[in-house]
């Protein structure tokens, strides 16, 4: 297997080989192997008598491996998963849509029934997309509407209501273990600056976000724990950082997860410090659709400063955001994708996973 196969699919021979041999349909979309003694390429959990080890060939999609001359699997049919994956974010991001408005608790059968779905199925695509429950996705998104009406200057009661908590002993009971403080403390804006963070596996490696009162302040990609933690600690060398509480790692997770299947990221409240200029550049990186490109010419257009293209380059340069600001969906007018904070090869992975 080429390296490029190999780094595309973002797992090792041997972790590819393992879900193979373990039929992992958690790995079903990742990458499929292709058999040299047969000519065919198959998903991870394919039901059919595994091939040797030797025979085997990994890669990150059904397109270069047909271009390596292999026909897909009539069994597991892997080039249908593309499809079936767009129509389960779709009905996801339905679903999250109707869980993040507030007027209402909306109970799961209530919510399959109009999507023209089942609990059973919902309760599935959460787990295996986000990690997590409909109902801690709500919670999640209530507490995140909580937070911009805070923002806004609401009253603590007022924010309460709108953001569909029922009374002040869930608000706090969801405040007090995911933001880390009070209601009252946060619409003051905080004492002093307290950046909470955590840390998760991702398909792109791993990825670190991190938190002040107000917003996500970070979010950086890499490949080693203590790396991204240094990282932390350069960009705010005086704050006073905090590792997660278990369920502040459960509330980032949510976002985290949310964030790379392109559900919610546009809407996060988010603390990071940025001249005008820079702040118009990544407001509309985060208009951009999943899925498309944008060069740095159009952004420019786009904020209206035609000739800024380069300016709007270094605007991606310092981007401490990565996925919740876009700046990864920015190419040359060539359509190269040019540097990426956090490496050309993390970002044409994103790209591919996004289409």
């Amino acid at each position: 297997m080429s390296a490029v196969a190999e780094h595309t699919m973002n797992l090792t021979p041997a972790r590819a080989w393992q879900a193979v041999m373990n039929r992992d349909r958690r790995a079903d979309g990742r990458f499929v192997f292709a058999v040299r003694s047969t000519g065919i390429f198959c998903r991870p959990s394919c039901p059919a008598r595994r091939p040797l080890r030797k025979n085997v060939a990994f890669y990150s999609d059904p397109v270069p491996a047909r271009a390596a001359g292999f026909r897909p699997c009539r069994r597991c049919r892997p080039e249908t998963l593309a499809a079936e994956r767009e129509q389960a974010r779709e009905l996801l991001s339905r679903a999250c849509h109707l869980l993040s408005l507030g007027e209402s608790v909306i109970s799961l059968p209530s919510l399959a029934r109009q999507l023209g779905t089942t609990p059973l199925r919902l309760r599935q695509l959460f787990q295996a997309e986000l990690g997590l429950s409909p109902a801690s996705w709500a919670r999640a998104a209530r507490l995140v509407r909580f937070k911009h009406a805070l923002k806004k200057g609401q009253p603590v009661t007022a924010a309460q209501y709108e953001a569909g908590f029922s009374s002040p002993s869930r608000v706090y009971e969801s405040s007090d273990n995911r933001l880390g403080m009070t209601p009252a403390v946060y619409g003051k804006g905080g004492k002093g600056m307290e950046i909470h963070y955590a840390l998760f596996e991702v398909e792109t490696g791993l990825a670190l976000v991190a938190w002040t009162e107000r917003g996500i302040c970070a979010a950086f990609l890499g490949s080693s724990v203590r790396d991204l933690v240094a990282d932390l600690a350069r960009e705010f060398p005086e704050a006073a950082r905090r590792p997660a509480t278990r369920a502040e790692q459960e509330w980032a997770g949510t976002i985290v997860r949310a964030a790379m299947a392109g559900i919610g990221a546009s809407d996060l409240p988010l603390d990071i410090a940025g001249t005008a200029f820079q702040w118009r550049v990544w407001d509309a990186l985060r208009k951009i659709p999943r899925g498309e490109t944008r060069t740095y010419t159009q952004v420019a257009r786009a904020i209206g400063k035609p000739s800024a293209a380069r300016a709007v380059a270094r605007a991606c340069a310092t981007n401490k955001a990565a996925v919740l600001i876009p700046c990864h969906r920015v190419v040359r007018e060539s359509g190269d994708l040019a540097g990426y904070r956090w490496g050309v090869q993390r970002k044409r992975e994103l790209l591919a996973g996004e289409k």
